[in-house]
């Protein structure tokens, strides 16, 4: 769908600025992902070189994890309300994650669209703020709830091992999972010149 946005683009010549769809981690920071959820990548990279040879004019908005997904559940894999009991963390839950309100992702992007700052760029999501890792989501829980959850900790390996059998959409999920949470592939780079930090930019928000 979006390559035909692009054939589109190209033929009308009078588009300003493209923000392709591109919820989640840089996919040009993913050349490592596991199969089979690397295919979202690949594809958001293709997508990414026609507009680029189409001398296209773009911004691309790098938007992390959604806090409604994310945060109400302390990021567990099956549901989308807090866990009443025990909690399953990932490695030792150290690993950064940036939890992202779709508002705000909505504004950054609103505000990006015809700055000339972003213009051919990445535009990261990522305000300090807005930076835990899951035991921290966890703890400030069980500050507002008054309640201690059990934590069952995950390693690595066996996490992996449980994608095992698994069908193509939740092995995708997990992989998705295992490098935000176990690799904390969202934080574990600098932005270098070739983007921007929404916060940085637009302090006000």
């Amino acid at each position: 769908m979006q390559l035909k946005l692009v054939d589109a683009i190209k033929e009308a010549g009078n588009v300003k600025r493209f923000l392709p769809s591109e919820f989640g981690m840089d996919p040009s920071k993913m050349e490592h992902a596991l199969a089979p959820g690397r295919e979202t990548f690949d594809q958001k990279m293709i997508v990414r070189k026609a507009i680029e040879d189409a001398n296209i004019p773009f911004t691309y908005v790098s938007a992390n994890c959604f806090a409604g997904y994310f945060v109400g559940s302390l990021s567990q894999l099956d549901t989308l309300i807090p866990p009443k009991d025990k909690v399953r963390i990932y490695g030792d839950g150290n690993a950064k994650v940036v939890y992202m309100e779709g508002d705000d992702i909505a504004t950054y992007a609103i505000k990006a669209i015809d700055d000339p700052r972003t213009l051919n760029t990445t535009l990261y999501t990522r305000p300090p703020e807005n930076i835990l890792s899951q035991g921290q989501l966890v703890e400030i829980w069980e500050k507002l709830s008054g309640k201690k959850l059990e934590k069952i900790y995950i390693p690595g390996e066996d996490f992996l091992a449980s994608m095992k059998g698994m069908d193509y959409v939740a092995q995708a999920g997990m992989g998705h999972f295992y490098h935000i949470f176990y690799e904390g592939c969202l934080t574990n780079f600098e932005i270098g010149e070739d983007g921007e930090e929404a916060s940085n930019l637009y302090p006000e928000e």
